[in-house]
């Protein structure tokens, strides 16, 4: 009777906890009728002063708005631009009429309102209204005596004072309230710690009373526990209380704790033995070997098997990689499909599966005493981020316990980490032998690059050599004439050299930029991968290495790229795509990419363009910043010490020549200028040229492959213009670009110029004539008709010109067709300039059709073409060509040959 009537320990501090909360509830009814009162005061203040700032600051926009719209009106007399005027005049003066209405019962603040209401109506009136009318009546007189005095500005300043002074009266004001609440919140602070005295001295007296209840059963625990700690026997104590209040309750969850410890510490420590043993394994058999013999002892297991994800091109299969108490092939199937069997369902699902009911016909369990067929099986999933890359399964004669299945999921739960490791790191290792192989290859192959580019640099002497000869031996036809046989048959054979040369250059840079493409990109993904280390699998050395071979890789992809480009441009195949250029944006854009290179090298660089050049200029501006960079990227790699200048203008009409203003009206110049080490003058052409340098010191010192200026000069023809050098050795130098703007690309009718300046054919012209006796020209070439068959406008006019300057005839066809059009309306042409590569009917064709249906078996007709391949000569002649040259044309080798055929055709 006594022990039901006695109180337990949650009755005694509840009854506690009652006196206590009934003194908090006076507190707090007390407290919250202060508070409240200071928050609808705090409420008030915050929400007039938000109200006061927003109504002053969007008067004050609807102000700035009107300003910057009557500005951009007057500016472009866009009416779109008064939309905001408009708007802002019809609203500024309803938040003003709400501002003052806020402000009734403060009339200083008000007569303030009044006087910003007088400067903005001052301002509409003197300034807004009436520069928009003068701007709607095209007075831009008034316009300009208006803003010389610009009296507008001076009401915005004013207008901009006098909400600063209003603001700032507006926050005196809410300062002094806030003040006033501050010291409001100190009185109620203090009356707030008297209460917690108060209520703490009742806690304490409450507490003391309790605690003397229970603090003896508490310590009889206590003490208790302490023995059991202390106790270094296997067998660990529990606790006993006889009493039927709380501590009872409290000594049966201790036992349950000690229960859960020593479940815990057995798990702990076998998951910390079976991660031990599989640690620093490489190999993913005698991974899953060794992960299937500690489970199966951890577990009692009796059999089991390991299975790995393996991915094919058609489907996913699981393959068994080990076995526990058998051999690898007696022990379960070898693999299986996603979602065939028990396996397959499992790494479908990817979830634990327990069965418990086994069939007869299951494999038994051996023994040395017989066999013995399994209880349960437990199949498990090891994931790595979400998909089950292995399936473990087990077998045991009894059933497994809730503690073991416990230990196998927290196992499993970083197991699959190991297995992408293993498993990964093997991978990479194949992938870095693989990239070994390639990269050895590709040494190999950069090898033979630079053997055959030697060869072919000996080459380009060669023919440099052959041109030579070629000249000296068309003099001695021209004062020969009983000489021509012989030198045709030297030009036929200098001709031969040239196309073979030409034909290997070519294919050269167009096969081997591509053909190096293949291996390279392969090293590229490769190297790029092991570099980023994504799994922290390589070692800091590895990982260098990786990057290396990355770095390397993209050098070469740089020259490969430059070689394809100069490749293209020769074999005409570059697209130009003539558009809009923004002029005023190319400073910037340079100066984005360049100004890091100049402090990098500690140089000065500095960008002008002068104030003529147009806003918009019309080219390419792919390759026109191709050129710009690359010019600049020369002038940064060849000065140590200076400064490096970039300058952009446009010609005047009186520095134009006819045939330019024939192109364009505008034209600009952009100058690239260095302190650097110059160009001695007779290697001027010569950097020009492709793989080409001013001298050795430069290529060991500065590096390079001699393809920028190449590929600059390239562009810049297929743009219409053309770079320039001024330079001398140890001064720097100056490469200047001049380009037309061409808002319709390059037209027919200014194919004649850009054709001249391509192959300088105005010069070699009066050369020629100043070389050739006057009597040589009246009797070979003065009344000869000769015909042009070529696509290109620029190839036609350019001949053309030459041509009709000493007495020829010229008749013109765009394609096969039209040449055989011309050839039936006129019987008197006396030689065809016929062009290979044409639209509807190529030059092959067109010279059968003359020799076997119109049976012009006697008409010289000279084949030319602009790539010459290895059997393009023998093509020609066997498809009717009398001769054969290849393009870029050589004006004296042009009219040597023409020399050989008319004279031959006049004396036949």
């Amino acid at each position: 009777m006594l022990n039901i009537l006695k109180l337990g320990i949650r009755t005694k501090i509840t009854l506690g906890y009652i006196v206590i909360i009934l003194c908090l509830l006076a507190s707090v009814v007390f407290l919250n009728n202060q508070i409240t009162a200071l928050q609808n005061e705090r409420n008030f203040i915050i929400k007039y002063d938000s109200q006061v700032q927003e109504l002053t600051n969007r008067i004050e926009k609807y102000i700035l708005d009107m300003e910057s719209s009557q500005r951009g009106f007057i500016i472009t007399g866009d009416e779109s631009y008064l939309e905001p005027y408009n708007s802002a005049a019809e609203n500024w003066k309803i938040d003003f009429n709400d501002l003052y209405q806020l402000l009734d019962n403060k009339p200083k603040q008000q007569e303030k309102l009044k006087e910003i209401e007088v400067t903005i109506e001052h301002w509409i009136a003197t300034s807004g209204n009436p520069t928009l009318l003068m701007k709607k009546e095209n007075n831009t007189a008034a316009l300009k005596e208006f803003f010389k005095v610009d009296v507008g500005r001076k009401d915005v300043e004013t207008m901009r004072k006098q909400f600063t002074a209003f603001r700032l009266a507006e926050n005196a004001f809410t300062q002094t309230k806030a003040n006033q609440l501050d010291k409001r919140n100190s009185n109620i602070t203090s009356a707030l710690f008297g209460l917690l005295v108060l209520v703490s001295v009742i806690s304490i007296v409450i507490a003391s009373a309790i605690s003397r209840s229970i603090v003896k059963t508490i310590t009889e625990v206590t003490q208790t526990i302490k023995e059991i700690a202390a106790s270094k026997s296997n067998q660990k104590g529990r606790i006993y209380v006889k009493t039927n209040d709380e501590i009872n309750t409290l000594a049966d969850a201790t036992n349950e704790l000690l229960d859960s410890i020593e479940k815990r510490e057995w798990l702990q420590s076998n998951i910390a033995d079976i991660v031990t043993k599989y640690q620093g394994i490489s190999v993913i058999t005698k991974l899953a070997e060794t992960f299937l013999s500690e489970m199966a002892q951890k577990t009692q297991s009796s059999l089991g098997a390991f299975y790995i994800r393996e991915t094919t091109e058609d489907d996913i299969q699981y393959v068994k990689k080990a076995a526990f108490a058998g051999t690898s092939t007696d022990v379960g199937k070898d693999s299986f499909k996603l979602g065939q069997g028990l396996i397959g369902q499992c790494a479908l699902e990817k979830k634990i599966l327990i069965y418990k009911d086994i069939p007869d016909e299951f494999r038994l369990i051996g023994t040395g005493l017989g066999e013995v067929p399994p209880k349960s099986i437990l199949i498990i999933p090891v994931i790595f981020e979400k998909d089950v890359i292995a399936v473990v399964e087990l077998a045991t004669m009894t059933d497994f316990s809730k503690l073991q299945l416990e230990l196998v999921k927290q196992v499993v739960e970083t197991f699959g980490l190991t297995v992408n490791s293993v498993v990964g790191r093997m991978e990479i290792v194949r992938l870095l032998n693989e990239s070994r192989a390639m990269t050895e290859e590709l040494q190999v192959q950069s090898e033979e690059l630079q053997t055959q580019s030697e060869e072919l640099q000996m080459q380009t002497e060669e023919l440099t050599m052959i041109n030579e000869q070629l000249e000296e031996r068309t003099k001695e036809a021209e004062s020969k004439s009983r000489e021509l046989t012989k030198a045709k048959k030297e030009l036929e054979k200098s001709a031969e050299q040239l196309l073979l040369n030409s034909n290997y250059k070519s294919e050269f840079l167009a096969n081997m930029s591509h053909e190096l493409r293949t291996p390279l990109n392969s090293i590229l993904i490769l190297s790029e991968m092991l570099a980023e280390n994504s799994q922290s699998n390589l070692t800091e050395e590895e990982a260098e290495f990786a990057k290396v071979i990355h770095s390397s890789g993209e050098d070469l992809l740089v020259l490969i790229n430059d070689i394809l480009d100069l490749s293209k441009v020769e074999a005409g195949k570059l697209d130009i795509m003539f558009d809009e250029v923004n002029m005023s944006e190319i400073p910037l854009q340079i100066e984005q990419t360049f100004a890091p290179v100049a402090m990098k090298k500690n140089l000065q660089f500095h960008i002008s363009k002068a104030e003529n050049v147009v806003d918009i200029f019309y080219t390419d501006e792919k390759r026109f910043q191709q050129i710009l960079k690359n010019l600049l990227s020369n002038a940064f790699k060849f000065t140590e010490q200076g400064s490096v200048t970039l300058a952009i203008k446009q010609l005047k009409e009186e520095q134009l020549t006819n045939n330019m203003q024939n192109i364009s009206a505008d034209w600009l110049e952009i100058t690239v200028s260095d302190t650097g080490i110059g160009i001695p003058k007779d290697k001027h052409q010569l950097i020009f040229e492709s793989f080409q340098q001013a001298d050795g010191a430069t290529v060991r010192k500065y590096g390079g492959t001699g393809l920028g200026l190449s590929i600059c000069k390239e562009f810049a023809k297929l743009l219409g213009g053309w770079v320039s050098l001024q330079s001398e050795e140890g001064h720097g130098s100056s490469f200047t670009l001049t380009i037309p703007s061409l808002p319709n690309g390059i037209q027919e009718e200014q194919c004649l110029e850009l054709a001249i300046h391509e192959v300088g054919a105005t010069t070699e012209i009066h050369e020629i004539e100043e070389e050739l006796p006057e009597v040589t020209e009246v009797e070979v070439f003065q009344g000869k008709t000769i015909l042009i068959v070529d696509d290109d406008y620029r190839n036609i006019y350019a001949l053309k010109t030459a041509l009709e300057k000493r007495g020829m005839n010229i008749l013109v066809a765009k394609d096969g067709i039209e040449c055989l059009d011309i050839m039936q309306a006129n019987q008197e042409v006396d030689l065809i300039l016929m062009d290979i590569m044409m639209p509807n009917m190529d030059g092959y064709e067109t010279m059968s059709i003359i020799r076997q249906q119109m049976k012009l078996k006697d008409l010289p007709i000279i084949a030319l073409t602009a790539k010459a391949m290895k059997n393009d000569r023998d093509k020609s002649l066997e498809a009717g060509a009398s001769d054969y040259i290849s393009k870029p044309l050589n004006l004296d080798q042009l009219l040597s040959v023409l020399r050989v055929w008319l004279v031959s055709k006049g004396s036949s």
